[in-house]
């Protein structure tokens, strides 16, 4: 999704410095792979952001094994490029894992995963009828109906989609203010308050939503979003992207009133098939609603034999993640003062 053109152009002027990209065609020059990434001294990594948490290149469908081992095969013999890969937020299952894998193995390549951990996803196969019925407990579901009905007290809950790019226009705009009116907004990280990623969120969603693949749902009470969610789409997949609820209706739950919204609208057509929550793992919210897990993790892998190298740089990367996490404790805890 997050290399789809609309998303990916986008995002480049923000996100995409000192990007570069191999492309993989075959004999006849029909494009089978996209494959960004950051090249650096020691490794090349591929390209993720804080708004494009999947590192999944694009490979055909058709011959993937093919593709990612010429893709391999180019960063392995070409002595411009660094001799390790870092495949950052990678899922460990799927097509892509099994292929990649399977190139890995055969060419002998040592490879080590970080950072493994599980986030929520929406992939009930043939159970879509009643999946909240049978993935929330009946007392959570009672208490959602009673904060359902305090706010039906004030006026009428509208559950309202937007899918045109005339409609998520001002959708859109809707949702910003929304995000901007509350902690985010206090904190300085709202999207409405950094002109260069309102430019980006906008050039993408609206072009997406040109295409058919994006959506933005809200409830709405009194003619004003309480709650709203960006959904983008490519092939049989959705990925719940980024979800705003007015904090001052926050005893009434409007975000997770929202999300039961969505999964049921989005459990009523054929596809898609599976939604990536892109949550982190954990989450208070999601992980209490869609019950299905995707395991990720960031893949290290060694494209040029070099034992002392290797074991050098999973040392440096397991101090870098270990540094980053002792940071982020410790900000937690100075936050909870």
């Amino acid at each position: 999704m997050f290399y789809e053109p609309a998303f990916a152009l986008a995002a480049a002027p923000e996100f995409g410095a000192d990007t570069r990209a191999v492309l993989v065609r075959t004999a006849a020059g029909r494009l089978v792979g996209l494959f960004p990434g950051h090249p650096g001294r020691l490794k090349v990594a591929g390209w993720v952001h804080h708004y494009g948490p999947l590192g999944t290149p694009l490979v055909d469908r058709d011959e993937p094994e093919a593709v990612i081992g010429a893709w391999l095969d180019h960063l392995c013999h070409d002595p411009a490029i660094p001799p390790l890969l870092l495949l950052p937020l990678i899922p460990e299952h799927g097509a892509f894992a099994a292929s990649l894998d399977a190139v890995v193995a055969r060419g002998g390549h040592r490879n080590v995963a970080f950072g493994r951990h599980e986030r929520a996803l929406l992939t009930p196969g043939m159970q879509r009828p009643n999946y909240l019925e049978r993935s929330m407990s009946a007392a959570k579901r009672k208490s959602l109906r009673r904060q359902r009905r305090r706010l039906q007290d004030i006026a009428p809950v509208i559950f309202e989609t937007a899918t045109t790019a005339t409609g998520a226009t001002d959708a859109l705009s809707e949702f910003l203010a929304l995000e901007a009116s509350g902690w985010k907004g206090r904190a300085g990280t709202a999207i409405a308050g950094q002109p260069a990623i309102k430019a980006f969120v906008q050039n993408a969603v609206i072009g997406l939503a040109a295409e058919g693949k994006a959506r933005i749902d809200r409830l709405v009470l009194n003619g004003a979003a309480i709650a709203a969610t960006l959904t983008l789409s490519s092939g049989d997949t959705a990925w719940c992207w980024k979800i705003a609820y007015n904090e001052e209706l926050a005893r009434s739950s409007p975000g997770v009133q929202l999300i039961c919204d969505l999964t049921e609208s989005l459990l009523a057509a054929p596809e898609p098939l599976r939604v990536d929550s892109c949550a982190t793992a954990g989450h208070p919210m999601i992980d209490h609603i869609w019950r299905e897990r995707m395991t990720m993790s960031d893949r290290l892998i060694e494209l040029r034999p070099s034992a002392a190298q290797f074991a050098l740089a999973c040392g440096i990367e397991s101090a870098r993640r270990a540094a980053f996490a002792a940071a982020k404790s410790l900000r937690g805890r100075i936050r909870g003062r």
